[in-house]
């Protein structure tokens, strides 16, 4: 296997290799420009997103400023829209579905490191170079739901369908469709349905 193919297949990988080091660099490039780039200049934006975020459905929005880690291991479905600073580390692959909305400051994080620091130090080459081994796991996010404010996804997370996370939760389980869930560690606190429509959000 290539470091490419382990980094996307969840196993242990360099990623200091040739491949992914100018995948992430274009990437990271790609995300300044669009940074750069006035909202009211939207066809630039969208060439721009062409090659950073070429798997998206229609009518998907990126406020920015956003940061991707590679870009191209992540699809969005339609109407996706994120608000100012979306981030994605998605050295596994990120999935989300239709008509999903992410408030301000959210981070979905595939990527992990050991827990026992010796794994975690930096390793060197013959010729001295350094270089370190990560490992990830992809995240996966339903149609029909609402990031809030200042939420971070952690790896291997599924949030079903139809799910609203509350504002800056940091989701480290899965989470069942239908869903309201909020805090550190994100909760279920009820379901959707148990919700009056007409009454006011607080």
């Amino acid at each position: 296997m290539t470091q490419k193919e382990k980094m996307l297949a969840g196993e242990p990988y360099d990623p200091s290799d040739k491949e992914l080091t100018e995948l992430r660099v274009k990437a990271h490039r790609l995300s300044q420009l669009y940074n750069q780039t006035p909202e009211t200049e939207e066809e630039k934006r969208k060439e721009i997103l062409d090659e950073l975020l070429p798997n998206r459905g229609k009518g998907s929005f990126l406020q920015g400023p956003i940061q991707f880690d590679y870009g191209i291991f992540t699809s969005v479905g339609e109407n996706f829209y994120c608000n100012f600073n979306f981030t994605v580390l998605d050295t596994c692959p990120v999935m989300i579905g239709d008509n999903v909305f992410f408030g301000p400051n959210c981070t979905v994080a595939t990527a992990l490191h050991y827990f026992q620091p010796s794994k975690r130090r930096m390793r060197f080459r013959h010729d001295g170079s350094p270089y370190d081994i990560e490992f990830g796991k992809p995240v996966t996010i339903g149609n029909d739901c609402w990031i809030a404010s200042n939420v971070v996804i952690c790896a291997g997370v599924t949030i079903g369908e139809g799910c609203v996370i509350g504002a800056g939760s940091v989701v480290t389980r899965d989470i069942p469709a239908g869903s309201i869930a909020v805090g550190n560690p994100c909760r279920v606190i009820k379901k959707v349905t148990d919700v009056n429509p007409e009454a006011p959000l607080r």
